[in-house]
């Protein structure tokens, strides 16, 4: 008991038992992309051939005074200048030691260059030192020789952030710095570095890593971690970190926390809120054959369960772009980062599709991703750019637009049923899935009214033009006389050279519009042939003929010198705005009302002399 009160006298105690020796702070957790950081030339994946350049730079001497490193986030761009600043600093203990690349072995600097705290090597970020004054102090300090390595070295990164006048101000010291200072440069964004500095710096691009190339890399890194993932959820983050190293190891990262576990597709797929790949296939085929109540069923079911309809349509635009890689490539099939039915469907998408149809798939979905992700409902918008593409696939393509009317067929009709439709497939796999079969009209007339229908008999340019002005279609007129330049003209085919400045679209346009005013189906072409001149240089010519003859007249040129200043706006033929005289009235006996002579050859018309 006694020992007890003791204890409990003691200060600190107060009757309790002693308190634990706190223990050693755990170390803090380091992310993937800082711990795995290459620290030499070899730890760099996917550049080999700017590896090799400065492999064979340093084994020369050729070695420059500045360098530019280029490319997209997370290639290495910062990483590969501390590693070139470990190489031209590199030194053993003992002293020795020259600029090399064989950097296996760290030498007495390389682990603070590679950490960022050697006293020799300056990063400074260009996107908060940018001014002139910044610049300054780079140039004096630049003078002053290294502190203990063998050079010094400034990396500046977003070298494209500093000002015009920042820059100029670098110019002198870049092209002549001192014997011991080395520059390198980083920057997303080249086109923003003036040539100027450009031209003083050896420039390197950093590639984005192949998806193959990444995958190899995570697996590799997994298995280190002790990490169990599936191929294709490595595939899959591959693929989203679009060639940046950085990127694909932060979703790792991620995704490791995110599973607790072994990592799987479904897990990277709910975490980025990606699509099922399988299904992004499936809803390709449905908008290939135009089954737009699949198409839409599909979309929305992938929605519901948590994909972006934005990331669909990328998605969707992908395989489309992996579909025309399949049919151009075919070894394209043997990337590591596709999955088995990207390989075997995709490539019996690209037998079946032609590169015209796969081409159109693309232009579409690019417009509409930007639609998507400017909408207010993203998912409305995305089901209408599917409905786009599924009734696109009803459509043939130019050639075999043209092939058909050549052949007296007609257009291709929706289905009834809203497209979903099945169809047989048509021209050995020219076109989408299944293609419909060719009709002749899309609503075609009953017999009695078509055989009833008056038609329309052009039998020239002019004719098509008066057509145009009676249903009031000026743009199509006005086009029509002043761009065609007509090389031939017979029922049912016009073929024209266009003047420069004409519009695109003209001949689909007068095609179209043709084919509703006559109900007949005309063939419009524009040839390389010169054609003849338009109706406007044909109107202006006609005109010009006849002030000529007017001047000539003796009446106009009398007036023409007594008044100076005269001059012909206008020469109207008096016959031709005649109403056409009473049965049985000859055109010369024809009158007025009130008894003149309605044509009198006698005196000349001054109505067109401008005073």
């Amino acid at each position: 008991m006694t020992d007890a009160i003791d204890t409990a006298e003691e200060p600190g105690f107060a009757g309790f038992a002693p308190a634990p020796a706190p223990s050693a702070p755990a170390a803090p957790y380091r992310v993937l992309a800082r711990k795995y950081r290459p620290a030499h030339f070899g730890d760099l994946i996917g550049q080999d051939a700017m590896v090799r350049t400065l492999t064979n730079a340093f084994a020369s001497g050729r070695i420059p005074q500045a360098w530019m490193l280029t490319g997209v986030r997370g290639v290495g761009k910062t990483t590969t200048a501390r590693i070139l600043a470990r190489a031209l600093n590199f030194q053993t203990a003992d002293g020795g030691g020259a600029p090399t690349t064989e950097l296996r072995d760290f030498g007495i600097h390389c682990l603070d260059i590679i950490e960022g705290r050697h006293i020799d090597v300056m990063e400074i970020d260009a996107a908060s030192n940018n001014g002139v004054d910044n610049v300054r102090q780079i140039n004096d300090a630049v003078r002053y020789a290294p502190v203990s390595a063998r050079y010094k070295v400034y990396i500046i990164d977003e070298v494209h952030m500093m000002t015009t006048q920042a820059f100029n101000a670098l110019l002198k010291t870049l092209e002549e710095p001192p014997p011991h200072a080395k520059f390198i440069f980083a920057t997303t964004e080249i086109g923003k570095v003036p040539i100027t500095v450009l031209s003083r710096c050896q420039r390197f691009d950093l590639r984005r890593v192949e998806a193959g190339v990444l995958v190899s890399h995570l697996s590799n890194l997994c298995r280190t971690e002790a990490v169990e993932a599936e191929p294709e959820a490595l595939a899959a983050i591959a693929r989203a970190a679009e060639g940046s190293v950085r990127d694909s190891l932060s979703i790792l990262d991620q995704a490791i926390a995110h599973a607790a576990g072994a990592i799987t597709l479904e897990d990277v797929r709910a975490m980025l809120g990606l699509a099922d790949r399988a299904r992004i296939i499936d809803l390709f085929e449905s908008v290939m054959k135009g089954e737009i109540a699949a198409a839409l069923g599909e979309l929305r079911a992938q929605y519901d369960a948590g994909a972006d309809p934005a990331v669909v349509l990328g998605d969707l635009a992908e395989f489309t772009h992996l579909v025309t890689r399949l049919k151009l490539v075919p070894e394209a099939a043997r990337d590591d980062a596709l999955s088995q039915a990207e390989r075997v469907r995709g490539g019996d998408f690209a037998e079946r599709l032609s590169v015209r149809v796969l081409a159109r798939s693309w232009q579409m979905l690019l417009k509409g991703i930007a639609e998507v992700k400017q909408a207010d409902r993203p998912i409305m918008a995305a089901e209408m750019v599917l409905v786009r593409l599924a009734h696109a696939a009803d459509l043939p393509t130019p050639d075999e637009a043209l092939k058909l009317l050549r052949d007296g067929g007609g257009a291709v009709p929706a289905s009834p049923g809203g497209g979903s439709a099945p169809r047989p497939p048509a021209g050995g796999g020219n076109t989408a899935l299944a293609a419909r079969p060719v009709l002749a009209s899309a609503n075609p007339l009953p017999q009695a009214q078509a055989q009833a229908a008056p038609l329309v008999q052009l039998a020239s340019l002019e004719d098509v033009v008066a057509l145009a002005s009676q249903n009031r279609d000026i743009t199509l007129k006005l086009a029509l006389e002043r761009d065609v330049r007509p090389v031939r003209f017979e029922p049912g085919r016009i073929e024209f050279s266009l003047t420069p400045g004409a519009p695109r679209h003209l001949a689909t346009d007068l095609s179209r519009k043709l084919k509703d005013w006559t109900g007949q189906t005309w063939m419009v072409a524009v040839v390389t042939a010169e054609g003849g001149a338009t109706l406007r240089e044909q109107a202006e010519a006609l005109k010009g003929r006849r002030e000529s003859d007017a001047a000539s007249h003796p009446a106009v040129r009398a007036v023409l010198e007594r008044f100076p200043g005269a001059r012909i706006v206008d020469v109207r033929d008096p016959r031709a705005a005649a109403p056409e005289p009473a049965p049985g009235v000859e055109a010369e006996d024809a009158y007025l009302s009130d008894g003149e002579p309605l044509f009198d050859d006698s005196e000349p018309d001054f109505d067109g002399i401008d005073f």
